[in-house]
């Protein structure tokens, strides 16, 4: 007797993953992020046009700006400890504040105070170095493991418009007002990255028992977790060595080879908007790609910025060096997302916020020291030498750190067959 097959139940695999764009909690704190980069990234230009309007001195805007790199690197630390030993929410609360209250500081000093308005930016940079660590970790509380590559990205694509967005839109706001309620713009833009991001939920292992050790015990703490990641602490080395040389030489370099070389300013323009096009790219790429080495593939995006030193040793056409720029751009994101992805899948939840902290001291507390040191460095050897040396280290320090233990997969165990 025939009897009727029963239908065979299909197979069905986990529900697609909901794009981290469309996750309210996400999207608030990208907001604020977006809001800090747009903060920072327009001060530089505000005071720019102080010095054009006679509000301030040519000397002006360098001192302004060294203060809030101190306090910056003053900052970072304290934050990352504090984010670790309170509500990471609390912190960016706190320190966006602290940002914010500056603004009406620097528009109270403009053409009266240099003094003053030295002090606010210092206050503005401790602001925003304690809310860096803050807002990394956050993102981890807010985004689950599976999705942070994507948020990473997003997160580093708000970065990168800023820097286009911010002087932009500060050129177009100048032509209807003055310079100090442009500052004061800025000050809102902090309030709205202290109040517009949501809480998170609390990291696993997170809650620690009181009694707590000194603020330097604890960041103490944080470097002996960083050492616990051999990966990590090579990384670092390699991002700060590009960063310091690299970057720095070709910040240097750029412009001097623009006047001297091509005799045309829109080459320096084209290149550094290149290169943030590039990093655009490179963080769209990012946030779907998943390859099977995400160590050594990021590594080998950060040595990418070589080429940048290398394009402007050698006489070649403009549009060489823009492409250079953009492929530099493309790989220092390639390195970016993966980075934070893994520091934050990788380090203890509860010592997180402390190491993303010496990423940020680190990588950035040497900038201005390679800054300092390349200048006389082209006025003693000559641009071509240093940028050779430069370009040589961007490309040999990551390829060092890609050697190191668990490098390739940025501490995840080797797949099946590799070692």
């Amino acid at each position: 007797m025939a009897t009727t097959p029963v239908p065979a139940t299909p197979k069905t695999g986990p529900p697609p993953a909901r794009s981290v764009l469309r996750d309210t909690a996400f999207l608030r704190l990208w907001a604020g992020t977006t809001a800090s980069g747009l903060a920072t990234w327009a001060l530089p230009f505000v005071l720019g046009l102080a010095v054009l309007h006679r509000e301030l001195g040519a000397a002006g805007p360098g001192l302004v700006l060294a203060a809030r790199t101190a306090g910056f690197l003053v900052a970072v630390a304290v934050g990352g400890v504090l984010a670790d030993r309170h509500s990471r929410r609390t912190v960016v609360l706190w320190s966006a504040l602290a940002a914010a209250s500056a603004a009406p500081l620097l528009a109270l000093g403009l053409g009266r105070s240099l003094l003053v308005m030295t002090l606010a930016a210092a206050l503005a940079g401790a602001g925003q170095g304690a809310c860096r660590p803050a807002f990394q970790a956050l993102t981890a509380e807010v985004v689950a493991a599976d999705r942070r590559q994507q948020a990473n990205a997003a997160m580093t694509m708000a970065v990168r418009t800023s820097t286009l967005a911010g002087p932009t839109l500060t050129a177009l706001l100048a032509a209807f007002v003055d310079v100090g309620t442009l500052l004061l713009g800025i000050g809102l833009l902090w309030l709205v990255a202290a109040l517009l991001p949501g809480h998170g939920a609390p990291a696993v292992g997170s809650a620690a028992p009181a009694p707590r050790a000194s603020l330097r015990a604890e960041f103490v703490d944080g470097i002996r977790e960083a050492r616990r990641h051999p990966w990590f602490l090579a990384g670092l080395g390699a991002l700060t060595t590009v960063i310091a040389l690299g970057y720095s030489a070709t910040s240097v370099a750029l412009p001097l080879i623009s006047r001297d070389r091509y005799d045309a300013g829109w080459v320096m323009a084209a290149a550094m908007t290149a290169y943030t096009v590039g990093a655009l790219g490179g963080a769209l790429v990012t946030a779907r790609r998943r390859p099977r080495s995400p160590g050594w593939s990021a590594f080998a995006g950060l040595a990418v910025y070589g080429f940048a030193p290398l394009s402007l040793m050698l006489p070649v056409h403009p549009a060489v060096v823009i492409a250079a720029y953009v492929l530099a751009g493309i790989g220092i994101e390639l390195f970016n997302v993966p980075w934070f992805t893994a520091t934050q899948r990788e380090v203890a939840p509860d010592k997180l916020a402390r190491v993303s902290s010496l990423d940020f001291l680190l990588s950035y507390g040497f900038a201005p020291v390679g800054l300092a040191l390349i200048a006389p460095a082209i006025d003693t050897f000559g641009v071509t030498p240093v940028l050779a040396v430069c370009a040589t280290a961007c490309f040999l320090a990551p390829a060092a750190a890609a050697l190191v233990p668990t490098a390739r997969h940025f501490g995840r165990t080797a797949g099946p067959g590799e070692r």
